[in-house]
């Protein structure tokens, strides 16, 4: 429930049989990818293991990422590989959505994409262009392509009137090298130098939030959203009435935790800690 935090622990000691009341209700799980089921990809301990149990139970179970590196296909393979059993049906990524946020809201715009890696697979229908007066910046997930010069072209484009979207504010991510900027912390100095406000449609948006609900059944009351990210993943799903679950893996820092304007709604240590909060009588630890 919003605005409590406990462990899941209590929440499991707080009902008959191990299983918190407020959690009957649950019957979809979205997760995000990175720091949460993979760290550069290699399977989290008990990731894959969580994901089939949940599975077995009956759970709608989506994959949701910001991640902009790879497309969609390339994650279902990989993850495939790993065990974890998934198609790109389950994949939901920030540029297949921001694909569709385009067709709704820009139709047939020159974009200009500032990226690191090839998603072209995943823009289905959007005009790239190298066209020096686009209509529309894309930033995607930042990396050695977020040079100055490209920020520099990019500050230009919006001077010039260019509409900026952008598919995530997020301000780190990690790797197994430790954390590493992501595009949020780029995307804050540009508003503020262009004088402009981003249109995000990756996590935190709501439109995100709803297509991966959509495709799963579910309405927000009966979904949780498993995390690293307290504010993009979890503070954001809860205001969109889903219930937060925060792991302790990935991102995860306890000061980021002390310091966010609001509690998630669950805390544990892993996503292999999640069938023992949301399965009756599950015994995984």
């Amino acid at each position: 429930m919003p605005g409590r935090q406990r462990s899941a622990s209590a929440a499991a000691a707080g009902a008959s049989g191990g299983y918190g009341r407020f959690m009957r209700r649950i019957r979809a799980v979205l997760l995000d990818i990175d720091g949460v089921l993979t760290v550069s990809w290699r399977p989290v301990p008990g990731a894959v293991e969580a994901v089939a149990r949940l599975r077995a139970a009956g759970f709608a179970v989506a994959l949701v990422t910001n991640t902009t590196s790879q497309t969609r296909a390339w994650i279902a393979a990989t993850l495939g590989r790993a065990g974890f059993g998934v198609g790109p049906g389950d994949v939901f990524t920030a540029p297949a959505i921001t694909a569709a946020y385009l067709a709704r809201n820009h139709p047939g715009a020159r974009c200009a994409l500032l990226n690191s890696g090839d998603i072209s697979a995943d823009l289905p229908g959007v005009h790239l262009t190298d066209d020096p007066a686009p209509d529309v910046v894309i930033l995607g997930g930042a990396g050695p392509e977020f040079s100055y010069p490209a920020l520099n072209r990019v500050f230009g484009y919006l001077l010039g009137g260019a509409r900026l979207v952008a598919m995530g504010r997020n301000l780190y991510w990690r790797t197994e090298s430790g954390l590493q900027l992501d595009t949020g912390a780029f995307l804050a100095g540009l508003e503020q130098a262009a004088g402009v406000r981003a249109e995000v449609t990756g996590k935190p948006s709501a439109a995100f939030f709803a297509t991966a609900l959509a495709a799963v059944g579910a309405d927000a009351p009966q979904a949780v959203m498993v995390g690293d990210d307290i504010e993009a993943d979890v503070l954001a799903a809860q205001r969109h009435g889903l219930t937060g679950i925060l792991v302790r893996t990935g991102k995860y820092r306890p000061e980021t935790l002390r310091n966010a304007p609001g509690p998630p709604d669950q805390v544990i240590d892993s996503v292999a800690d999640l069938p023992g909060l949301l399965i009756p009588g599950d015994g995984s630890d």
